[in-house]
């Protein structure tokens, strides 16, 4: 089977767990992705290719990246295709018509409701346009909530696959890592608590990340990292100094060594302002990442966060973007001793994993005739 990403092989956790769920089920996979300026090793064993493009942002970017998936979709030999995202949906299902492979398609998010599409009317109309025409025609699809598999289902009610499968992006079950005080000083922070930690992939806009470091003004004592890139990371970098200490930002880490991070920290933060479409029905997978590090949270009122927290006790709910409201909320979970909340943390993982999730991956390929 061959695995389509728009994006760098290296970071995408999502895709390497479903790799691993589609090799259980007996597929070898080949991965097909991008290789970007700042693309590190990719140290696998599976089989794949990292193309470059002459573009990475705009119309350029995404012709050439159309045209390249489907040159290579339509030469090399696999018994089955699986896209992810949008973005490398057309040359797959034109592909999938001229070859008469099957067809899974994995969407990461509400695409046509995405941040970066807000206020480009054109783009949206074009992405739109390919998504109603190829959606209806899909025979397996999944995405990573319910609120995004019912609002696709509101907009194609007569679509093949019908309602989306869902399989939310949750971390691999496995024992939780231990709080380490000196892990800190492996990245010249001072083991300051209490230790609040926010982290993203994409720290673009409306992550909250402004949010959360202005809240450190109403907030008594503590310490906020910041892992990630994107523009919000990078506006972070430039409060380092006003901030007297109480500010580390870290570039983005191998999984493992942010897990453990992680599970030093007191606090986890989920911020994203819900001022998109995409954004408001998203469900960020640090937030499982907080969970199985047990860590409490402090989290957006966005639906899915909020139905998974209020569920499990596991935190609080920002009543708004205000920094009071989050220093607030902060100081809140702060009042419940820790090792209460880890509890909590530790009963809601052992539900909230990506192995309670596997099956309907196997639905999906049933559903292609794969």
């Amino acid at each position: 089977m061959v695995v389509l990403v728009s994006n760098d092989l290296a970071h995408d956790q999502r895709v390497s767990k479903t790799c691993s769920t589609l090799e259980k089920a007996g597929w070898e996979i080949f991965l097909l992705g991008r290789m970007l300026p700042d693309s590190v090793p990719f140290k696998t064993a599976r089989l794949h290719h990292r193309f470059k493009l002459p573009f990475h942002t705009g119309v350029g970017f995404y012709a050439c990246l159309q045209w390249s998936l489907f040159w290579k979709l339509l030469w090399m030999p696999y018994d089955a295709i699986w896209a992810n995202d949008l973005d490398t949906l057309l040359p797959a299902f034109l592909v999938k018509v001229l070859r008469r492979k099957p067809l899974i398609y994995d969407s990461h998010e509400y695409f046509t409701e995405a941040a970066g599409l807000t206020g480009r009317a054109f783009q949206r109309g074009v992405w739109l346009a390919v998504e109603k025409w190829l959606f209806p025609r899909l025979n397996a699809v999944i995405t990573v909530n319910d609120a995004i598999a019912d609002a696709y289902l509101e907009r194609y009610p007569n679509g093949a696959a019908g309602r989306p499968l869902v399989v939310r992006n949750m971390p691999l079950s496995q024992k939780r890592e231990e709080r380490d005080d000196a892990l800190w000083a492996d990245y010249n922070i001072p083991c300051i608590r209490p230790i609040f930690i926010l982290q993203g992939a994409f720290l673009d806009k409306d992550r909250g990340v402004r949010e959360a470091v202005e809240a450190l003004d109403s907030i008594a004592k503590g310490t906020l990292v910041v892992v990630g890139a994107g523009v919000e990371f990078e506006w972070a970098l430039e409060q380092v100094d006003s901030a007297k200490g109480r500010l580390f930002c870290l570039p983005k880490l191998p999984f493992e060594s942010l897990r453990k991070l992680t599970a030093s920290a007191d606090v986890g933060l989920s911020l994203d302002r819900g001022v998109h479409g995409n954004y408001w029905m998203s469900l960020p997978n640090k937030l499982f990442d907080y969970i199985h590090a047990g860590v409490p949270v402090v989290v957006s009122p966005m639906p899915e966060v909020a139905r998974i927290v209020e569920q499990w006790q596991i935190g609080a709910v920002i009543a708004d973007h205000q920094p009071e409201s989050i220093a607030d909320a902060i100081e809140r979970v702060l009042q419940v001793p820790n090792p209460e909340w880890r509890t909590r943390c530790e009963l809601a993982a052992l539900s909230l994993h990506w192995e309670a999730e596997e099956q309907n991956i196997q639905h999906a390929l049933k559903q292609a005739g794969a």
